[in-house]
């Protein structure tokens, strides 16, 4: 990437987070008008601190719709409704992925759980909806871009 644009995406990132990322990161997906939509951070921030959300949505748009459809008590329906065993599963597959991005040899604490570092469960949509926009086919990521979908009127925003 030139260097101009990532100056321009640590100035968009710094502006939509309101600080600076804590640790290594990189966009991992735009939007459509090309902006950052996800970050990948590092399951290890540069102090040792393990961090254990590998995919940030951060695009303004649509984590202000995953924010309305979570005051609406989205968590607390996907916790409720959706298969346990299918978020359990997208769980050990997020926590296997995050693994894998740990240096070998590693020997400090490394970050635990799933998706937004919980072990079961729903925690965050924001965290759902970036897995399953990153390909992880995750079932409450999945069920919260239909309901915005929906919401919008738009097509679906599955991937």
């Amino acid at each position: 990437m030139p260097p101009e644009l990532e100056v321009d995406d640590e100035l968009i990132v710094e502006r939509l987070l309101g600080r600076k990322p804590l640790g290594p990161w990189s966009v991992c997906l735009r939007d459509r008008s090309g902006g950052p939509l996800i970050l990948e951070t590092s399951p290890i921030l540069s102090d040792g601190t393990p961090m254990p959300t590998l995919y940030w949505l951060i695009g303004k748009d649509l984590r202000q719709d995953v924010s309305r459809i979570e005051s609406g008590g989205g968590v607390k329906w996907a916790d409720t409704n959706i298969d346990s065993m299918l978020i359990s599963d997208s769980h050990e597959r997020y926590r296997r992925l995050r693994e894998s991005r740990i240096p070998q040899g590693y020997q400090g604490v490394r970050p635990t759980g799933g998706v937004a570092g919980t072990r079961r469960g729903v925690k965050c949509l924001h965290a759902h909806v970036a897995w399953q926009l990153m390909g992880g086919n995750d079932p409450v990521g999945i069920w919260t871009l239909d309901q915005i979908s929906a919401l919008r009127g738009d097509e679906k925003l599955r991937s």
